[in-house]
């Protein structure tokens, strides 16, 4: 455990109050995965972490205060529990004092082992076992806790492909037979935790345990083969998915134009100027094409824009003696694509030379 861990933890005990890593921090320190982003809980009353942070002020209404320290996020929540929700949000909370009950309110057991600052693992609820065994258990009735939460049907099928773990059977057959409850969040909530799992290279898993239990059918999304990308457009240009799925302005953009160059199957001169070097290169890898191949292309392309042409459309309407209309426009794109093919300099007395050609 870093130091700067330590040192939270410390004060926090210091001020005789407990304090425990909890969470994926610790499930992933179990598995020698390095994390950045740590919980912390412990029966200090959010009055009472401000009063032991007074320079930070970042705090929420659930007993949640954060504080960022160099690389790491730490998330400090006060034991408590829901006891009612509207939606997938809690509406009313009790603090607590009791690290176990607290522990009792997660969603998994691999979620639910802490850690103390001598890096001594505390574990109510077996989840050291689990993670030994590489099993996603719910804590709790399964049906309970995901009609509680639905996200947590698909964060346990994101931990699963992530981590390279299987559903317990009980937490498999429950979703199983619920999966619709998925249908009752949000289309954004949805697309977050479906990304986190094609980022992941282990994301076939991920995809095959949506299809057999059903939820990519429900959610209308489809795919053939895919190859892995390490670029979210990349993933999401080789799924069909809903025309309401919320992406991005520029996130729908890149995934068209991601299309279109895998659709050719090839990477030119004309790919480059008119899609980009960015879809070029994350379409190159779908494509099994060289990327290095692809970049040295692009470096030597004479334009890469409209903008970077030797020659503006008025001197265009001075040489062809034309005025301003859509002709100006075909013949910019008939030099580019000259250009492009190899079979014009882009110099202003070359293209207007080619210009004066083609008039005759």
């Amino acid at each position: 455990m870093d130091k700067i861990i330590k040192n939270v933890l410390q004060k926090i005990t210091d001020a005789n109050y407990e304090a425990y890593v909890v969470g994926g921090f610790v499930r992933d320190y179990l598995l020698g995965i390095k994390s950045t982003d740590v919980d912390i809980c412990t029966n200090a009353l959010p009055k009472d972490l401000h009063k032991l942070f007074p320079l930070n002020n970042n705090s929420n209404d659930y007993g949640g205060f954060n504080l960022k320290v160099k690389n790491y996020n730490i998330d400090i929540t006060t034991y408590r529990k829901e006891l009612t929700y509207e939606g997938r949000k809690p509406t009313e909370i009790i603090y607590l004092n009791d690290l176990k009950e607290d522990l009792l309110r997660r969603d998994f057991t691999i979620n639910a082992v802490c850690m103390d600052l001598n890096e001594k693992i505390i574990d109510h609820l077996n989840g050291v076992e689990d993670i030994t065994k590489h099993i996603i258990k719910i804590i709790g009735d399964p049906l309970a806790k995901i009609k509680e939460d639905p996200l947590r049907i698909l964060r346990a099928i994101r931990f699963a492909s992530v981590l390279n773990f299987d559903l317990d059977t009980e937490l498999y057959t429950t979703i199983k037979e619920n999966y619709e409850l998925v249908n009752t969040l949000s289309k954004q909530r949805v697309k977050e935790e479906m990304t986190k799992i094609l980022l992941h290279k282990n994301f076939k898993k991920g995809l095959s345990l949506l299809n057999d239990l059903g939820i990519l059918k429900l959610l209308n999304i489809s795919y053939q083969e895919i190859n892995f990308v390490n670029d979210i457009c990349g993933m999401w240009a080789q799924l069909e998915y809903p025309a309401n799925f919320p992406f991005t302005k520029q996130e729908i953009r890149n995934i068209i134009n991601i299309r279109k160059i895998m659709e050719d199957g090839t990477i030119d001169n004309h790919t480059l100027y008119n899609y980009g070097l960015y879809n070029s290169l994350v379409a190159s890898d779908i494509l099994n094409i060289n990327k290095n191949t692809v970049n040295k292309m692009y470096q030597k392309l004479e334009i890469k824009n409209e903008k970077d042409l030797d020659i503006t459309s008025e001197d265009i309407m001075e040489i062809c003696k034309i005025g301003p209309s859509k002709e100006i426009k075909e013949i910019k794109n008939a030099i580019i694509n000259s250009i492009l093919e190899g079979k014009l300099k882009n110099n202003k007395n070359d293209i207007k030379e080619y210009l004066i050609r083609k008039e005759m």
